[in-house]
């Protein structure tokens, strides 16, 4: 590694402004800052000393990511499994590795497409702008295929990952500029532009012709709206909290998000206010849902532990959520933007009969108040101040 570093630092001046590859900067800055540490350093102004750039802090991200990518390669092959089998079988009596071989075999491709398309988009707005290459990408190119199903064909991934990028992100200026979050962007509008493949009863192990002869699964959150409460006996709770059900690949296990929370509570990546504000308005309203239901079985009846561990409640709250460019930046703000998320879960997902899972939509409703959220928030702290200083 010492000699591949000592190489790139000769042939950085052929990259640097004035040299013969200029316009190429970019692509020379993100391999050696992927590889190596990064090269510039500050040198005038005031600034802060801190251990933790850009690039620690997406990785950081990526690593809380882990436990959520594996569930879904584990459970999306069991899924398939029990689709090929044509019966519900026990996950103690499904092979591990083939289960893993399989949900990779899925995944995979859509993931690959996601980096590729998306990479090179990424470039050719740092190539255009002349600035670098930003890591944030690696977070938005993982979040991507996480909150797709399997079945989605591999050409609408390139076309809802463009739309992320392009339009969720390089129209404001790129990474940091962004009041939507990408990955978010991209999935709302495949989720409008082709509604067949991103929502429905069999969009996770698809129809006829997408994966399994004769075989299609309703997810949870499409049972509820179905039977109501009433669906409720024939689920177990534990198996929807560990991720073993039909769903986005990576949005199933409510535990694996949990491991990600901690990760990224403990290194003060995510913060937890949105957090705990998103669960707290998600049980309040779930409580208000349940006084207001007209009977014991009725969709609203549904019990606000459900509702925590049903469709991508847990993934949003944990990684899409607390995104610290698209979210609130002050205290009082986060609180405000994460119960707001919760509230607008639950009452999109009980009211909304085309589309009853809400996450997605309140993170994205929520992203465009943030800002506003903000100002308030800062304009009642200087009118409070004011009127303690008595210049009011």
């Amino acid at each position: 590694m010492k000699f591949l570093h000592q190489q790139m630092k000769k042939m950085a001046p052929l990259f640097e402004k004035g040299g013969k590859f200029e316009k190429f900067y970019p692509l020379f800055e993100a391999q050696e800052s992927f590889l190596f540490t990064p090269a510039s350093s500050t040198t005038s102004g005031a600034h802060v000393r801190d251990g933790a750039d850009l690039k620690r802090v997406m990785m950081m991200v990526v690593y809380s990511l882990i436990p959520a990518t594996l569930v879904a390669f584990w459970n999306t092959g069991a899924q398939e499994i029990m689709a090929a089998t044509g019966r519900t079988l026990a996950f103690a009596d499904i092979n591990l590795m083939d289960a893993l071989l399989r949900g990779a075999w899925a995944f995979l491709p859509v993931y690959a497409v996601t980096l590729a398309v998306g990479g090179i988009l990424e470039t050719v707005f740092a190539v255009i702008r002349k600035h670098e290459i930003n890591e944030g990408f690696l977070v938005t190119s993982l979040l991507f295929p996480l909150v797709l199903p399997p079945t989605i064909p591999l050409w609408q991934v390139a076309i809802g990952i463009s739309f992320g990028i392009v339009i969720g992100k390089e129209v404001f200026g790129g990474t940091g500029m962004n009041i939507l979050n990408p990955a978010l962007t991209g999935r709302l509008f495949l989720f409008i532009a082709y509604p067949g493949q991103i929502s429905g009863d069999d969009v996770w192990v698809g129809g006829a012709d997408q994966w399994v002869d004769g075989f299609s699964g309703a997810t949870p959150l499409a049972k509820f709206y179905l039977d109501g409460a009433a669906a409720l006996p024939g689920m177990n709770w534990w198996d929807a909290f560990v991720g073993v059900m039909p769903g986005s690949m990576g949005e199933t296990s409510a535990l694996a998000c949990l491991i990600g929370a901690a990760i990224l509570i403990l290194t003060k990546v995510g913060s937890w206010r949105i957090m705990l504000g998103s669960v707290l308005g998600l049980v309040g309203m779930s409580l208000l849902m349940n006084a207001l239901a007209p009977s014991a079985d009725h969709y609203l009846a549904v019990p606000w532990q459900w509702h925590l561990v049903v469709g991508g409640f847990a993934f949003g709250t944990v990684f899409m959520a607390t995104d610290p460019v698209s979210a609130t930046q002050t205290n009082t703000g986060k609180w405000i933007y994460g119960i707001f998320i919760g509230l607008l879960t639950v009452l999109v997902r009980v009211i909304n009969p085309a589309y009853p899972e809400g996450m997605m939509l309140a993170i994205i409703f929520m992203n465009v108040f943030a800002p506003t959220i903000d100002y308030y928030v800062v304009k009642s702290n200087i009118k409070r101040r004011e009127k303690r200083l008595g210049i009011q």
